[in-house]
């Protein structure tokens, strides 16, 4: 009887260590049985990520005056989420719009002073004309004795005085020609500054840049904010994906697009749907935060798996598995 015994106890010590042997097998080996004949799919884990924005306030520095969520909350893309003291913003947008309405008076005055400096050359040519023809009509009359010589070197000098204001005259069209690109120019620059200061008065608002879930506040009423100063964390759980690795001789056996199973211990039981959106063209050394239900190996491929999360159920960090089907080993 002992012998029998003993021939018992062995074989239920052979059968549990079989037992132990299966179930700590990598998943990925435990789904079909029979020599020669390969795995049809693959578990892979890794935690899931979503993408996160620090918000903060762009160029501007004031204390904040209007924070109205707190954390947890949905929001929309374009919701307003804070907004800072904006009165030494609106004081400088009301200063240059004073000096863009100043430089548009310029340019007015400008455009005047030209037209009257050609009226005024107009007026001038006419005149030099006139003299002119005086100096030679007296200059035809000193001939026959009819006008004496200091007559025709009146004459003369009158034609040249005539000359010198239209050149004169001419010049300062010039001038105010010249006065009218400066006038639009400060114009256009007290223009750009208006431009400006609207933008800037603009960032005295923080909007949300896309719908998501606010993660994180980090900011109080009347503290003071300002560039890189976090106001809101806001995470977009409407796209989320898994990050995981597949090891190197299973990567040949799975494509872009497969649809992936993925279940997490957070809500035992309930598969979330997904596919893979992308596989790394290299690979690399297998990480040591990540543990995979297949055998670790050297090498490894990172995939990410989009998931479908519409209820936000998914959160980032969290955990969680996914299955993927193989496609047929090549045949040999």
């Amino acid at each position: 009887m002992s012998r029998r015994r003993l021939a018992v106890a062995a074989w239920l010590a052979v059968l549990l260590i079989a037992v132990v042997v299966v179930w700590l097998w990598p998943p990925a080996h435990r789904w079909v049985f029979g020599p020669g004949r390969a795995a049809s799919q693959i578990v892979v884990s890794g935690n899931i990520e979503a993408h996160q924005s620090v918000l903060s306030f762009s160029n501007v520095q004031a204390p904040i005056t209007e924070l109205p969520f707190d954390e947890g909350k949905s929001v929309a893309a374009g919701t307003v989420l804070a907004r800072v003291d904006d009165r030494v913003y609106r004081q400088q947008l009301a200063i240059d719009q004073a000096a863009w309405v100043a430089a548009q008076r310029q340019v007015t005055v400008a455009d005047s002073n030209l037209a009257a400096a050609r009226s005024t050359v107009a007026s001038d040519r006419l005149d030099l004309a006139e003299k002119q023809r005086d100096l030679a009509r007296d200059e035809a009359q000193l001939a026959s004795g009819a006008v004496s010589r200091q007559t025709v070197d009146l004459a003369r000098t009158a034609a040249g005085q005539s000359a010198a204001v239209l050149a004169r005259d001419q010049a300062l069209v010039n001038v105010a020609a010249n006065n009218i690109a400066l006038a639009r120019a400060n114009r256009k620059t007290a223009q750009a500054r208006v431009a400006l200061d609207r933008v800037t008065l603009s960032y005295t608002t923080l909007r949300a840049p896309f719908s998501g879930v606010l993660a994180v506040r980090q900011a109080e009423l009347g503290e003071l904010a300002g560039p890189g100063v976090a106001i809101f964390t806001l995470d977009d759980l409407d796209h989320v994906w898994l990050r995981a690795y597949v090891n190197e001789p299973d990567i040949g056996r799975i494509r872009l697009g497969e649809d992936a199973r993925v279940t997490t211990d957070a809500f035992p039981g309930h598969v979330f749907h997904g596919r893979i959106g992308f596989i790394a063209s290299q690979a690399e050394f297998t990480p040591k935060t990540v543990q995979t239900h297949a055998e670790r190996v050297t090498l490894v491929y990172r995939i990410r798996i989009d998931i479908d999360n519409p209820t936000h159920a998914l959160l980032p960090g969290m955990p969680a598995d996914a299955t993927l089907a193989l496609l047929p080993p090549p045949s040999r």
